[in-house]
């Protein structure tokens, strides 16, 4: 068998893998905050946000365009008969991805498998073809949208929990919390919905960008196999269920009320649905997590556990360089190979 279709198969099948760790990795941030209040058992949660993240992994492909040719243009990479260094390339910075992803998971830190991937990609690049393989104003623009978007979720989370102190501050306690429970079901799903909308998204560009760089295909279209596939691997993930990060997300940032959860759970969809309309890859993990620390700031800032968010944030700080770095010498490893 040809040597570029073979390694364009692993790509499949790592990216596929990549979606599925996805789904249990970044998906329980989507459910945790209605799972600590209980608003939704954990096995009920758990199946909820695997369905509607399917249906949101089959609804968009923005943002799997943007991951298959804003960060290296994948034509650069066209392989030859005899040249498998863009498919190389791909391999190298989906193993690293997975690596990290698994490492955080096995730690229960909620770190962003966007910044991994996104990392990894630039970082198996660099090291095949030198910084000018870089889609700089593609780049720039994907790592604009991951700076802002927790900024922008803090402060949406620090607004619709104020207005809700406004809005609801007559009300009965317990009834309070009993409806905006109720609520929370209908949250959670939003929230998980708009997760599939973006984060199943880039393996679907990572395996458009392998199509292309193998010439297999010639256009940035995600074809409908990709798209069911890569849908089905991250509702398969979510049904797994990942309560590491659950317990992390959902109780040790701050002790979390439903009114609480609902506000952040529509904060930080509306970000992350907004980054979707606009084909921006953005870290559900650092919107989700902003967004509590927001809703708590706007109800008590002494409230908010600074240092699990000081750790938390840390290891974004961190993921992308050690991404690219893991990245490039995976690379250099299998070009030995390959």
């Amino acid at each position: 068998m040809d040597t570029i279709l073979i390694i364009t198969i692993l790509i499949v099948i790592f990216a596929l893998g990549f979606d599925f760790i996805n789904g249990f990795h970044d998906t329980a941030n989507a459910i945790a905050t209605s799972v600590s209040t209980r608003a939704l058992p954990p096995r009920v949660a758990v199946m909820m946000a695997a369905i509607m993240n399917f249906v949101g992994a089959i609804t968009f492909v923005g943002v799997a365009k943007a991951i298959a040719k804003d960060i290296v243009d994948p034509f650069s990479l066209n392989a030859t008969a005899d040249d498998t260094t863009g498919s190389v390339v791909i391999l190298a910075a989906l193993i690293s991805a997975i690596t990290w992803n698994l490492l955080t998971w096995y730690f229960g830190i909620p770190s962003s498998s966007s910044h991994t991937l996104i990392g990894s990609i630039a970082g198996a690049a660099i090291a095949a073809a030198g910084f000018n393989i870089l889609n700089y104003s593609g780049f720039t623009s994907i790592l604009i949208g991951l700076v802002a978007s927790p900024f922008i979720a803090f402060g949406a989370g620090f607004i619709v929990m104020s207005l809700f102190k406004i809005l609801f501050k007559n009300l009965n306690l317990y009834r309070t919390n009993k409806g905006f429970r109720t609520l929370q079901i209908f949250t959670a799903a939003i929230q998980s919905f708009t997760h599939g909308t973006n984060d199943a998204q880039k393996a679907m560009g990572i395996i458009t960008m392998a199509l292309i760089a193998s010439g297999l295909q010639t256009t940035d279209e995600v074809q409908a196999w990709v798209r069911l596939a890569c849908a089905i691997a991250m509702g398969l993930g979510t049904s797994i269920g990942g309560y590491k990060i659950i317990k992390t997300v959902g109780g040790k940032i701050m002790k979390i009320r439903p009114v609480n959860g609902a506000a952040a759970d529509l904060a930080s969809a509306s970000i992350i649905f907004g980054a979707t309309l606009v084909h921006l890859p953005v870290s559900t993990t650092h919107v989700i997590s902003s967004s509590i620390m927001g809703v708590g700031s706007a109800q008590r800032v002494k409230g908010v556990k600074w240092g699990v968010a000081r750790k938390i944030v840390i290891t974004w700080l961190i993921t992308m360089p050690i991404s690219a770095i893991m990245a490039g010498i995976i690379y250099t490893i299998l070009s030995i190979f390959f």
